[in-house]
């Protein structure tokens, strides 16, 4: 069942094009990565998918419903976590709430329930500068799940975060998603991350941005980065990427 569509979508900035035509869909439960080069338009695509940035052509929809330049409807994660210094976890966390107008007691209980499937359990209390690399990424991620939506764009979220802290996470990630029933469209310039994690991969290339290939991971989860058809997969797309 797709949960996201987007159809043809163009953007010009200054006169010059940016993305042309970009085409692409994310079902219920996928997990979908946009690959690229920097500079091919990822973060424009993400925007217009977000609803932050109106297309000059195309449309998105989402379960059917225009949602075309208009935000809310789709969590966003950057790659910062752009935490609040001066809140606890648990009042970063329900932050979202809060600002839909739950009341304050309320909003912490609600996410509270979450915290132990986030691995955050016994976190509550505490402030952003005493959480590791990888805990912080888990607050930024249930923040933005209780935001509302049951898809979410995540604009290179772990890039930042050690090998082993990383390989933790992306196993915690695939399991979270399967758990909450939430469908995601990951922008990244790792290969191997792409491959490790994706349904299926869209590359974007060339200026203005395109969709150039569309290629599905057909590789049962948990994946092997060191298996001979891991390797087949990595080496097709390096292959089309230019």
């Amino acid at each position: 069942m797709e949960k996201l569509v987007a159809a043809g979508i163009s953007v010009v900035y200054d006169g010059e094009k940016i993305i042309e035509d970009v085409s692409l869909t994310l079902n219920e439960g996928e997990l979908v990565s946009l690959l690229g080069v920097s500079g091919s338009g990822k973060t424009t695509v993400f925007n217009v998918l977000s609803g932050l940035l109106k297309p000059d052509e195309g449309k998105v929809l989402i379960d059917g419903r225009d949602i075309t330049g208009k935000p809310g409807d789709i969590s966003y994660m950057l790659q910062k976590d752009m935490l609040l210094r001066h809140l606890t976890v648990i009042d970063n966390v329900s932050l979202p709430l809060v600002l839909k107008g739950m009341g304050k007691k309320e909003a912490r209980e609600k996410a509270r329930s979450y915290l132990p499937d986030f691995g955050l359990e016994g976190t509550e209390n505490k402030y952003p500068k005493e959480l590791s690399g990888g805990m912080r990424q888990r607050c930024a991620l249930l923040r933005t799940y209780l935001t509302g939506a049951d898809v979410a764009l995540l604009d290179e979220p772990f890039s930042a975060l050690d090998t082993l802290t990383k390989a933790s996470v992306h196993r915690w990630y695939m399991d979270i998603m399967e758990r909450i029933k939430l469908s995601t469209v990951f922008v990244t310039h790792d290969i191997d991350e792409a491959v490790l994690l994706s349904d299926r991969v869209y590359i974007l290339s060339g200026k203005p941005g395109r969709i150039t290939e569309e290629i599905k991971i057909d590789i049962p989860k948990p994946r092997d980065p060191l298996s001979d058809e891991f390797i087949r997969y990595k080496r097709e797309i390096i292959a089309k990427i230019v």
